[in-house]
């Protein structure tokens, strides 16, 4: 029996990024994707009319930061007469190659993982490895990086119950999903930053060593059952 293709919708949390979307969205593969969801959060650029002319769908987003913008996005997914069947994340500011995904979707279409992490070969930026240590220490599981570009079946998305409406979003899906057991397969990327790309303020996340949300998600869901 032929498997049924794999429906996957792009989710883009954009803020300010006029100067790196285009070339983003220049290399999603469109072929693989049925349709990319832009989430402006409050940009004072051009963004969500850079976003509309390459033909993405553009949702506005006021409130919080990275996490507030991907929640919107999973809403309206969810509000669909057909959900996707996996939701790929892509950053907005260039700091990973949108063309990469389909090494992302591979271990999802074949079964082998509900959740895909793009593991860039240069390896993580200081803060984030102080972050991957804290997960290591408390849920005995080593993640390489937490990479900035993902893939995740929708239903196991839904299950993960995600809540950060800020910086934290990627340190609560890593941990959420230790939680939860989904299989979790760690993909190498090439780990090339487009050209334009610049130090913005999903890059921050990491910054500050293992402090605010991702420490506040690391050792929250280590106490939950």
């Amino acid at each position: 029996m032929q498997q049924r293709p794999l429906t996957v919708d792009a989710v883009i949390p954009a803020r300010d990024a006029a100067a790196t979307l285009p070339e983003v969205l220049s290399r999603l593969p469109m072929r693989q994707l049925r349709s990319v969801v832009v989430v402006d959060s409050a940009s004072r650029d051009a963004t969500s009319a850079i976003a509309r002319d390459a033909g993405a769908l553009v949702l506005r987003e006021s409130r919080g930061g990275i996490g507030a913008a991907c929640l919107h996005a999973i809403a309206h997914l969810s509000s669909l007469p057909e959900p996707p069947g996996v939701v790929v994340f892509v950053p907005a500011d260039g700091r990973a190659d949108p063309a990469d995904l389909p090494l992302l979707l591979a271990p999802i279409a074949d079964g082998s993982a509900e959740l895909a992490i793009g593991v860039r070969d240069r390896g993580a930026p200081l803060g984030e490895r102080v972050v991957v240590g804290l997960i290591r220490a408390v849920y005995r599981h080593q993640f390489h990086d937490l990479g900035p570009m993902r893939a995740v079946r929708f239903p196991a998305l839904i299950a993960l119950g995600m809540s950060d409406r800020g910086s934290g979003w990627d340190v609560e899906m890593s941990v959420r999903a230790l939680k939860l057991g989904l299989a979790i397969a760690e993909v190498p990327v090439a780990g090339k930053e487009l050209a334009r790309g610049r130090l913005g303020p999903h890059r921050a996340v990491f910054a500050a060593a293992a402090g605010g949300r991702s420490l506040f998600h690391i050792l929250r869901h280590a106490t939950m059952r």
